[in-house]
């Protein structure tokens, strides 16, 4: 649409899930026939000035797993590395999640930019939020931008961030989103006076833009379901303790861990199992079986996910989150949790030690159904999951 207002013409497009051709095609007016299809099987491109391409994400976001080149939509680079190459266009913008340049991926932004100048093109790279050039919306990307003539490369500079941001208001055309803030906002969601309880909502500044719904983040706007379920004093208090946590490297590898009841009284020595038990009735709290040993070396009757996961054995102990790191079960596409339940039922590993989670510990799912309430906004957010709900306030 930008390079269109510009005086560009799309020449046709890659895509392969009939849905998002439909979609594409209906929202441009396009002939599916502009589509070219699985850009693996494309081996030339029309003539044209500009290549523009975005790689699926999901190999270098830090929602996936992580594995780069080793997923099949990750090495879609190479394809899109190659069209470029045959092609040749004068200049090219690529575009990807911030993840492609974190230190976990440097290796792999290193091999993209030298098969870029291997191609004969001058290229650098940008983060660039949407939000600081007029769209009412954080979206925090790298673009890939380059050019076969130096000299126009040399006379590329991103322009200025706006200074005036757009809000949703603006976009969406609604008046009662333009009007400032209010000075106060005396009373929460629940119509309760902001001070008569204590929970995870702001009042300090005026209407918050919006609320999340989760378990595993804080802050101003969050609410969580100790704060909607009846709960004691001191069952926010163990709520907040594995909330504060789940994150630290000394519980595990994961970006959220679990704690067993022996973290817990490190962390405060009066916590007892029976109020961990009691925040797993409340549906808060669960369970998780976290370290196994072997118990029986039978092989037989084994799958071979089942016998992949018994070779990562270290010292005849199996602990979840090495398992759901392992690169070579990543690979292999493993359900771990289903594969040791299995070995588990058969007799081969034996449960030793159990720690504690939340029961909601997927932001995008939120709780009970609602993932955010949106209030007189004036920024928006980056939509990730269809299964979401969200509840726009008038």
């Amino acid at each position: 649409m930008a390079l269109e207002d510009l005086g560009g013409e799309c020449l046709g497009f890659s895509e392969v899930d009939k849905d998002a051709i439909a979609t594409y095609c209906e929202n441009f007016k396009e002939s599916p026939i502009c589509n070219f299809g699985d850009i693996r099987k494309i081996r030339s491109l029309p003539p044209h000035d500009i290549l523009t391409a975005g790689v699926p994400c999901q190999s270098w976001s830090i929602a996936g797993k992580n594995l780069g080149f080793d997923d099949d939509r990750g090495d879609l680079w190479n394809d899109t590395l190659y069209l470029l190459q045959q092609a040749k266009p004068k200049a090219f913008i690529f575009e990807n999640v911030k993840g492609l340049v974190d230190p976990r991926n440097e290796r792999a932004l290193a091999y993209i930019l030298e098969r870029i100048r291997a191609a004969g093109y001058h290229a650098r790279h940008f983060i660039i939020n949407s939000y600081d050039y007029g769209v009412p919306q954080n979206r925090v990307r790298v673009y890939i931008v380059g050019f076969r003539d130096q000299a126009q490369y040399n006379r590329f500079h991103l322009p200025n961030p706006y200074p005036e941001k757009r809000n949703l208001g603006e976009a969406l055309g609604i008046e009662t989103l333009k009007q400032p803030r209010t000075s106060e906002f005396p009373h929460d969601l629940f119509s309760e006076s902001s001070n008569a309880r204590s929970m995870s909502l702001s009042s300090k500044n005026g209407f918050n833009d919006y609320f999340l719904f989760n378990d595993i983040r804080n802050g101003d706007t969050t609410i969580h379901s100790w704060d909607i379920i009846e709960t004691t004093d001191r069952q926010k208090k163990l709520c907040y303790l594995l909330l504060k946590n789940r994150r630290k490297r000394a519980y595990g590898k994961l970006d959220g861990n679990p704690l067993g009841l022996e973290h817990f009284k490190q962390l405060d020595p009066s916590v007892t199992q029976a109020e961990l038990d009691a925040l797993v009735d409340l549906d808060i709290f669960k369970p998780e079986k976290y370290r196994f040993g072997r118990i029986n070396s039978s092989s037989a009757d084994l799958t071979e996910a089942e016998q992949a996961v018994l070779a990562e054995a270290e010292l005849s102990e199996f602990v979840i989150d090495a398992l759901k790191s392992n690169r070579a079960l990543k690979l292999k596409k493993i359900n771990v949790a289903k594969t040791v339940e299995s070995l588990e039922k058969k007799g081969i590993l034996r449960c030793l030690e159990v720690r504690y989670d939340f029961k909601n510990t997927k932001i995008s799912t939120g709780l009970f159904g609602v993932n955010r309430v949106l209030l007189p906004a004036r920024i928006f957010f980056q939509l990730l999951l269809p299964a979401t709900q969200t509840i726009m306030s008038p």
